[in-house]
């Protein structure tokens, strides 16, 4: 293999008409790739997102596909700017598209400079700036198999966005290299073929050039991952799923990761067993946790509720997507709130907490689980689509200082100074320490029947009553424990934004473009959903007179919660909604604000 200095020279060569028109420079730049599912949308975007890291961008791409292996239309989306973001661009500025379905979906998410790219081996494009290249056909003449094509497609864009050529071949050969010589050299030569085709066509060639960031030594993931790495550093050691939709990443991160630290990974039958397998390990001592969506959190319904009246400790990863039943699989929504605070027949203790960050899902998997070993009921740990599978820039996650608080779980030195033992004894704020079974000398009965502090059933009213307050009560007495608000903007602002999970993007860049309007505007982070943080979101709604409530679904699920627990507040909230199964783009949430302020 030739070396990169050696490969400087063709390059270095590069002249013609193409390289005297002036370009555009851009510090923020947003790109469609649109096909049928299997034609390499997010092979491209993938190259794109590696080669903007590269120069020290930040990044943010989501996909749009069906769930499906191949076939029907697909597209990925990838942004990259200087500045720090968690949001696609309202507009993207240019559209590749390998069929027509792709132009007719992604032109009106175009920018009105903005340019399309097409793949003109089966169709001519008639749409205004829209400039056809032979991808398929050149990568089947050339290399002999037309899947080529994206990384044709890859070598053209990187011309008309001035990409350094060195750097963005690198791209291929790093993603290349580990599947053996020839795939490695078929794509290094698609890289060319399609450098080469955009460097003939002068209206094209470094049309613009993306500035450099300075963001160097950030990596690109996604919530799921995030997620799946809080667990480990956290001390978790087992965890059960069934692979759905949008949740399965956190399972294959895990099935590759926790084995080392000697943890265990186990595909169920189902979610019924997932949730059961998960219980079964956090009463022997393990630190647990399982994940799902939908359908299968609809499953886990009953487990959940037997493991808070069991008081066994458990955390469920709940990936939300489009329902109710099957749904939409691979879209956005944030609608199974009012279900998770309402979790199942009868009543008992859950925490709610919802990351809006993929540093938020790193810190707060480890606070759920130190929070359910601690308080010994079941976390939430609620992501969204958008978070879960979304990739941005973030800075590596810090693995020191973690503090995995086991405090709860007594030793077999400290159970023998026990003049007795009750797996349910009463205490004050309803915490009762916990010793695993197996350990000597102790005796304990644990079950999802109501049962006294021993552990045996009983039906006697009075003890019904006492161990009723025993589990309620917790959520009261760990409201300073819960992962409380972040807030954004001046703190003497009147118009106040809550949101909670991925909307966190989206409200941020709206801010941004409020305060260019002259609007001020304070953003409540909400991380704690339930219990309802009635102390702060009450504070919160004092210094505004109006608060929109940012989410993902039809009847404003959280704005409805707040409502029931500050009544007094009720005048105060307006609900901003979508369910369309796609994230908000600041302007929506702009054009709501500004138009009710002017």
């Amino acid at each position: 293999m030739t070396t990169p200095a050696a490969r400087t020279t063709p390059y270095a060569a590069e002249a013609g008409p193409a390289s005297e028109l002036p370009s555009k420079e851009l510090a923020d730049v947003a790109v469609m790739i649109g096909g049928q599912g299997g034609d390499g949308t997010l092979t491209v975007s993938d190259q794109l997102g590696r080669y903007f890291r590269k120069r020290g961008l930040h990044v943010y791409s989501c996909r749009n596909v069906l769930s499906r292996i191949r076939g029907g239309h697909a597209d990925a989306s990838v942004r990259a700017c200087r500045a720090p973001t968690a949001a696609m661009k309202p507009e993207v500025d240019l559209l590749l598209a390998f069929d027509e379905e792709a132009i007719e979906i992604g032109q009106s998410e175009l920018a009105s400079d903005g340019l399309i790219l097409y793949d003109s081996s089966s169709f001519q494009s008639q749409v205004p700036n829209s400039f056809g290249f032979p991808f398929a056909m050149t990568a089947g003449s050339q290399l002999g198999r037309p899947i080529y094509k994206n990384t044709i497609a890859y070598g053209a864009i990187s011309v008309l966005l001035g990409f350094d050529p060195v750097v963005a071949r690198s791209v291929i050969e790093e993603k290349f290299q580990k599947r053996g010589g020839e795939a490695l050299e078929k794509n290094l030569k698609a890289f060319e073929l399609g450098r080469a085709a955009a460097l003939e066509r002068p209206e094209l060639a470094r049309r613009w050039t993306v500035l450099d960031g300075d963001a160097h030594g950030f990596v690109l993931t996604t919530g799921n991952q995030a997620a799946a790495l809080g667990f480990v550093v956290g001390g978790g050691r087992f965890f059960a799923g069934y692979p759905i939709t949008p949740a399965t990443e956190i399972m294959e991160y895990l099935t590759r990761y926790l084995p080392p630290f000697h943890g265990v990974v186990r595909q169920a039958e189902d979610e019924l067993a997932a949730v059961n397998m998960t219980i079964g390990a956090a009463y022997a001592g393990a630190r647990a946790m399982t994940s799902t969506s939908g359908p299968g959190l609809s499953l886990m319904t009953e487990g959940i509720g037997h493991a808070a009246t069991a008081e066994v400790p458990i955390v469920v990863a709940d990936c939300q997507r489009v329902g109710p039943s099957t749904g939409e699989p691979t879209r956005h929504e944030q609608s199974d709130l009012s279900h998770l605070a309402n979790l199942g027949h009868g009543e008992y203790p859950r925490f709610i907490i919802a990351p809006g960050t993929v540093d938020d899902c790193y810190h707060l998997t480890i606070d759920a689980l130190n929070l359910a070993e601690r308080w010994r009921v079941p976390v939430i740990l609620l992501l969204d689509q958008a978070l879960c599978q979304n990739a941005v820039t973030t800075k590596p996650f810090d693995l020191t200082g973690v503090k995995v608080d086991r405090s709860n779980m007594l030793s077999a030195e400290q159970a023998a100074k026990l003049a007795k033992y009750g797996a349910y004894q009463f205490s004050e704020d309803g915490r009762t320490p916990y010793v695993p079974p197996g350990t000597p000398g102790i005796v304990a009965q644990i079950t999802g029947n109501e049962h006294n502090e021993m552990g045996h059933v009983s039906v006697n009213p009075v003890n019904r009553v006492k161990m009723m307050r025993k589990r309620m009560e917790k959520m009261t007495h760990a409201r300073s424990e819960l992962p409380g608000p972040e807030y954004f903007g001046p703190a003497s602002a009147r118009i106040g934004l809550i949101g909670y999970g991925s909307t966190f993007g989206p409200i941020r860049e709206a801010q941004g473009d409020l305060t260019e309007r002259g609007i001020a505007t304070r953003f409540y982070q909400a991380r704690t959903l339930f219990p309802v943080p009635v102390d702060s979101l009450g504070a919160f709604l004092d210094g505004v007179d109006v608060a929109y409530v940012v989410e993902h679904n039809y009847t404003g699920q959280f704005a409805r919660l707040i409502r029931e627990a500050l009544p007094d507040r009720h005048a105060k909230l307006r609900s901003l909604v979508k369910y369309d199964g796609f994230s908000f783009r600041s302007p929506e949430i702009v054009r709501v604000v500004a138009g009710a302020k002017a």
